[in-house]
């Protein structure tokens, strides 16, 4: 597994990150992670290598796009010092095209979102260990749906990203995609965005795979 003893991961996003952390930093006891992915990657980093210490610090916040995480950068990673940075954004960025489509200056387009996500990766890459970065994704089975087809152009600029760099990669909507293949998408997630305990499960397996962890 690529963590070592006493690293310090930071996981930034939006909501599905976010789940009800802490604010304004996303760590120390009870609910402080959250109930999703992030709490569920902490518990089994945890429970398997108990001896590594890691700690683990949600930042995600709520309705964010790409625009966000570049305003708060500094001040939510930056100056956190992590060792290791994961990235899931992307949703909002295509969501709001969607359920608002005529409020046009709240759409992050492609261009625009592979710029933002280019440009923080490049900045934090020096100062970390590594980063991963996990794909948006919408939790549909259609490829042909207008949504889904937009969610993966935009998770192939992740895809994109990630090889420029280096960095370790997560496709979050082949997370998905395996469980659609036998179960509706509203038995994952009611809206096909914010997903139940199930869905963060498959989130945070995936994160795990990425990293190396073993599962013996």
């Amino acid at each position: 597994m690529i963590f070592a003893k006493d690293d310090k991961l930071v996981m930034i996003g939006d909501s599905i990150t976010d789940t009800g952390r802490l604010k304004p930093i996303g760590e120390g006891k009870n609910d402080a992670l959250g109930n999703g992915y992030v709490s569920v990657v902490n518990a089994m980093l945890h429970t398997f290598y108990p001896q590594l210490g890691i700690r683990v610090v949600n930042m995600g916040i709520s309705g964010n796009t790409t625009r966000n995480l570049v305003e708060r950068w500094q001040t939510d990673v930056i100056d956190l010092k992590p060792d290791w940075l994961s990235i899931m954004i992307g949703i909002n960025d295509v969501w709001r095209q969607y359920d608002r489509p005529t409020i046009r200056e709240a759409h992050v387009y492609l261009d625009e979102y592979r710029s933002n996500l280019d440009g923080l990766v490049k900045q934090t890459l020096p100062l970390v260990k590594g980063i991963i970065l996990m794909t948006p994704y919408y939790i549909e089975p259609n490829k042909e749906d207008a949504m889904r087809r937009s969610m993966d152009q935009y998770g192939e600029a992740v895809r994109e990203i990630a090889e420029k760099y280096g960095t370790r990669f997560v496709d979050t909507q082949k997370c998905f995609d395996s469980l659609l293949e036998h179960m509706y998408p509203a038995t994952l997630a009611w809206d096909r965005v914010h997903p139940n305990l199930t869905g963060h499960m498959a989130l945070a397996r995936g994160f795990l795979d990425a990293v190396g962890f073993s599962w013996k």
